[in-house]
């Protein structure tokens, strides 16, 4: 199995990725920029970044692993981490390529760096957009210079009789013209002033309803989702599932049933949230005051 190929399905979707006991690999938005030297715009993307204090197992990745390969959680985890320390022994060695993502290096002071790949674009509205080099302009300065034209032959300059009947001519294009346009700009405003006339009376018209239709109320209720479910177990018999939801009860927590999953065992959760990260929080919480199995399920 290459786990790689599932962090990155993961990340078109998700701003985080958490690999259990090894890491976390975040993305953080990046708008288009220009880059002045080579005149080329980049494209949104997701920057990747990697945080390795992000080690504990929120379910996603496992959860994830296991409904592609049709394997149990349990046995996805362990997968994964096989995987993980395969990883940790390379980086002992030499520094670790994950295909996709970038390579990670340990440091003497055994300091974790992570130098990401700029191949894949995680951005989804980004998708099938490349870089655009454009084309610099240069101003180019020239010098003009102006010479004297001096025309001195007289069969080219128009007798006094010539110039009179050129400027007659012009005088009588330009009335016939004038008028045209005077009677064209004439009518345009008549129809013009009708149309105005005729909104006004449609804007004072008003409408009398003798049997006016009933008011209708509708009442819409919003349902809010919540995909995070932090799992306390599963049960072959419902009716255990129904009596661990009323021990978390009376621990305070907002227990219920879930539905069943493919194996066709009651899932039973501490709690149900909209968001993921507050689902993260609380399921570290629990992790340490109430139950070390209880796992993030994500639907």
């Amino acid at each position: 199995m290459i786990l790689e190929n599932y962090i990155k399905d993961l990340l078109f979707r998700y701003d985080c990725v958490i690999v259990p006991n090894f890491g976390g690999f975040v993305t953080n938005k990046i708008s288009a920029t220009f880059q002045e030297d080579s005149a080329s715009f980049s494209p949104p993307y997701k920057q990747i970044s990697f945080n390795n204090n992000l080690k504990g197992n929120d379910g996603l990745l496992a959860n994830y692993v296991a409904s592609v390969e049709k394997i149990s959680f349990e046995k996805a985890t362990n997968t994964i981490e096989n995987i993980v320390s395969n990883w940790k022994k390379t980086l002992q060695k030499e520094h670790l390529i994950i295909e996709g993502l970038g390579y990670l290096t340990l440091s003497e002071n055994s300091q974790l760096t992570f130098n990401p790949t700029k191949e894949i674009n995680y951005l989804t509205s980004s998708f099938g957009l490349s870089s655009v080099t454009t084309k610099r302009l240069e101003s180019k300065s020239k010098n003009v210079i102006q010479l004297p034209i001096k025309n001195t032959d007289k069969k080219n300059l128009l007798t006094p009789l010539l110039k009179y009947a050129a400027s007659a001519v012009i005088l009588l294009t330009v009335g016939f013209a004038g008028n045209n346009l005077h009677q064209q700009n004439k009518q345009k405003n008549t129809i013009a002033s009708q149309e105005l006339a005729l909104e006004k009376k449609i804007q004072t018209a008003t409408f009398t309803v003798t049997n006016p239709l009933p008011t209708i109320e509708l009442n819409v209720v919003k349902k809010v989702t919540t995909p995070f479910h932090v799992i306390a177990g599963a049960f072959q018999f419902p009716e255990n599932a129904k009596k661990k939801i009323k021990q978390l009860e009376q621990k305070g927590y907002k227990a219920k049933i879930i539905g069943t999953n493919k194996w066709g065992l009651t899932q039973v959760a501490f709690k149900s949230f909209t968001n993921r990260n507050d689902a993260i929080n609380a399921l570290y919480k629990i992790k340490k005051a109430e139950s070390k199995d209880a796992w993030l399920l994500v639907k």
